[in-house]
Formats: C-alpha cells, structure tokens, sequence
C-alpha cells in the first residue's frame, strides 16, 4: 500500500529516509492515548453531522478492536508507516475498509500528536505525586520512630549542631513536598487539548473543539491554533520538574551512601536495596542510591536536550520536535524507577541510634550552646566567641570534649562559667533549646510531622481525584 499521504509524489521514500525519520520505535508508547483521542474526535464528528453515524460507530468498533490488539501485542508496527497515528490508521482501515480512512477528518498528525503526549503525560504526572506520596510517608514513619534520636547536623560536611535524625529527615518530606507542589500545578498546563487545531491554522470543517475537550476532560482547549501545534512548554516543565526530583533523591542518595559506610555507620540499608562484591565477600554495596545518584545525569540531559532542540524553531511544526519524544520517555522511566525503590527502602532502612548519639558525645557540635550561655549572661556575642573557640582549641589540645572539663577549666576561660554549663551542653537541652517554628526541637519537629500527615492525606485526596479524571 502507498503512503497515506502519498498522492503528491512520484518516487517511493528512499529505504533509509524512512528508517531515519520514523518514528514508530518509540512513540508507539502513546497507542493507547492516540486511540482515545480518536475516538473522542470521530464522536465529535458525528455530532456535527460532518460524518454519518453509520461511519462513526464503524469507526468506533474498529477502533476499538485495534486497541484490543496492541493490548494483547498483537499488531506488528512497520517503519513504512512511520509513526503511531499512521500505523493505526492503517491498520483501522484494514480492519473496517475505506471508511476508517475518514477518521482523519479535521484534524492532523500536528494537533494530534500534541493531543496524546498531553493525555500520557497527565497521567503519569499523577502517577509521580502518588509515588512521591509514598516516599514522603516513608520518611515520615522512620521520623516518628526516630523523634528521639539525636544526630549531627552538618555545614560543609563538617559536624555543626546535633539535631533529631527526625528533623534531618523531615527536611526531605519538604523538599518532596514542593516537588508535589510543582507536578500539581504542571497538570494545569498539561491538561489543556490542542487537537482542532488543524495542521497549524485550524480546519475548514464545522468541529466542536470543547466537546472533545469534554469528552478526554480537559479542562480547555488552545486558545491559539499555531501554539496548540508548537508548544512543547508543558514536557519542558515536566522535564525541569523531573531534574529537580531526581535531585533531591541523589542529594538523600549521597546521605544514605555515606551512612551506611563503616566510617559513619549511622544507617543499614535493607539487603534487598544491595549487592555484593564478585572478589570481596565482606561488601555490602549501597548500588540503589548510587544508581540514582548517576542517572540523575541523564535526566539534566534530557531537560538540556529538549531546550537546545526548541530554542530556534519557527511556527509552527517542524520535524525537529518529533525529538521531544524519548528525552520524555527516558525520564519517565528513570524516575519511575527511582521512586518505586526509595520508598521501600527507606521504610526498610535501619537506624544505628547508638552510633548517632555517640558521634553527638564525640564533638564539638554544642560549642554555639556555651556562647549563648555567655551571651545570656550579658557578653557580646563576639566575645563569647572568641572565648569559646579558645575554650574548644584547649580541649583539642588536651584530647577531651567540653562535657569533659571541670569547672575550672572553663572558668580560666571565663568567670561567668557556673555549673549550669552540665545542663546546657547535653544533647537533649541543645537540641530542645532550638524552640522555634521549624527548628529541631522535639516539639517543633512533632508538630512538623502532624503538618506533614495532614498534607499527606490532602495528597492522597488529590490522587484518588485527578485519577478518576483521567479515567
């Protein structure tokens, strides 16, 4: 059979044109979205009595019949027909005859290969909130377990104030949270229809662009018909929504890998989320966030690589944009991977709480806790500094810790040391002295996961909502 679109020309498409500019390999992942945008368009040509309702439930049937067959991977796609519209369409005509060829009516391959990425990126953008859902309420169960467990808390990688383990963890269920925030908030640009928006100008015929709207629930259509054809903005967003995910999860990556290591020992990783080593028995590789950590690379791609390739297009469609496609893919699929292992493995994960503390009672981590002391006692808080650097200097020197020295040695450093420095320099007192909204308090972060479950639940709403929509 000649291309479907071949009536203009005298010479078949050179063996290598076609398999260079197909498209087939790939985008038959949108065959389920590509049929359901059909049908929704030849229901709307029946309605306006552009095709006769004997065609249009012809067309349905078969249609319907397609679907079952990729289903059951029963359909064999061929690079001669290019794409995912083309190979269907054909196989709809081999299926009801000529009439299916009247499917088309209307429309073009332009507006309606916008029209399926906006229905598969929909639904996984719900997807990726139910999973990060998940992950958040992974975090939140070990931080309920651990409201107890003081850890060091760090600046440039070097130990700085000790803070719950909960809170370090609670700082994630936020970043997780804005990464919700953003995917939800994408949907509205995501959740707009460009089909009957024609090759780039519109059509001649008398369709109902808000029907099928209604029909596939958007909630509008393109206001424009040349931007309904061109706009990639909405996997764009996706893909920078993507990046700064896989971010977070390499920056807890990088954390979980460093805990579990002999050196820190703060964590155990489930042996499910690890490997061992061909030659040294004795290892225990951390390969699930290190794996995440490096695909992020690839995600960064993506985003850089659908950038460069829409930065110099004109309106409206040019053939470059046929490479918005598997950057997508690619970054779905890697995220998918990435959250569907973290939060099983964080809810796996085993915290060392006895290392924790005694890496808190093995620091300098509470030295803020003694200025403010000094500053309460009516020093300027750049002379209590000065003091207590000198007082930690002499501690180095003399191999001890602050809660090691006496009451003299303090003193030599200043008279205004009493022997209420005990209490203030403990790890529960320094920890619970931070009392303020959003500080590591017991209190505080108690309350924080109270916040965090009230906005899970919402979440939860949302993805039960929006996936009945896209049903």
């Amino acid at each position: 059979m000649s291309k479907l679109w071949g009536g203009r020309f005298t010479k078949k498409t050179d063996q290598l044109v076609e398999e260079y500019t197909a498209s087939i390999m790939f985008d038959k992942e949108l065959a389920e979205e590509d049929i359901q945008g059909s049908l929704a368009h030849v229901t709307m040509l029946g309605k306006q009595g552009i095709l006769p309702a004997g065609d249009v439930e012809k067309i349905k049937d078969g249609l319907h019949r397609v679907l079952q067959r990729i289903k059951r991977d029963d359909i064999e796609f061929s690079i001669g027909d290019e794409d995912i519209h083309m190979n269907i369409e054909k196989t709809l005509i081999d299926d009801v005859g000529p009439v299916g060829g009247k499917l088309h009516t209307g429309r073009s391959r332009n507006d309606q290969v916008a029209t399926d990425m906006h229905l598969w990126l929909r639904k996984r953008v719900v997807e990726f909130v139910d999973m990060l859902h998940k992950l958040q309420a992974a975090l939140v169960e070990q931080a309920k377990a651990n409201i107890d467990t003081i850890v060091p808390g760090y600046t440039h990688l070097q130990r700085a104030q000790p803070i719950l383990f909960a809170h370090h963890l609670m700082a994630y269920v936020s970043m997780f949270g804005r990464d919700i925030e953003r995917l939800q908030d994408s949907y509205k640009r995501i959740n707009v229809l460009p089909l009957g928006a024609g090759a780039l100008a519109g059509t001649t015929f008398p369709i109902d662009r808000h029907f099928v709207a209604n029909q596939l629930k958007f909630d509008r259509v393109y206001e424009n018909s040349l931007d309904a054809v061109s706009d990639r903005d909405f996997i764009l967003e996706f893909l920078a929504d993507a990046s700064i995910i896989m971010m977070h999860l390499s920056r807890l990556s990088e954390e979980l890998i460093m805990w579990s290591s002999t050196e820190f020992h703060f964590v155990e990783l489930d042996d499910a989320f690890c490997t061992g080593s061909s030659i040294m028995p004795q290892k225990k590789n951390p390969d699930v966030p290190e794996l995440v950590r490096g695909k992020t690379g690839r995600v960064y791609g993506n985003l850089a690589g659908l950038l460069t390739v829409l930065k110099s297009l004109p309106l409206a469609y040019n053939k470059d944009m046929q490479e918005d496609k598997e950057g997508m893919f690619d970054t779905v699929k890697t995220l998918q991977g990435a959250l569907q292992l973290f939060a099983p493995m964080i809810a796996t994960m085993k915290v060392n709480k006895d290392r924790m503390r005694q890496a808190v009672n093995q620091d300098f981590s509470n030295a803020t806790d003694i200025a403010d002391f000094l500053v309460n006692k009516g020093l300027p808080f750049r002379q209590a500094h000065e003091v207590i650097g000198k007082t930690v200097l002499y501690c180095i020197e003399q191999n001890k810790y602050l809660l090691d020295l006496t009451l003299e040695e303090f003193k030599q450093f200043s008279t205004l040391f009493d022997d209420r420095i005990y209490a203030v320099l403990q790890p529960e007192q320094v920890v619970n002295a931070r009392n303020v909204y959003g500080g590591t308090a017991k209190s505080q972060v108690q309350d924080a996961i109270g916040r965090a479950d009230a906005a899970l639940a919402e979440t939860a709403a949302w993805v039960a909502e929006y996936l009945e929509r896209s049903r």
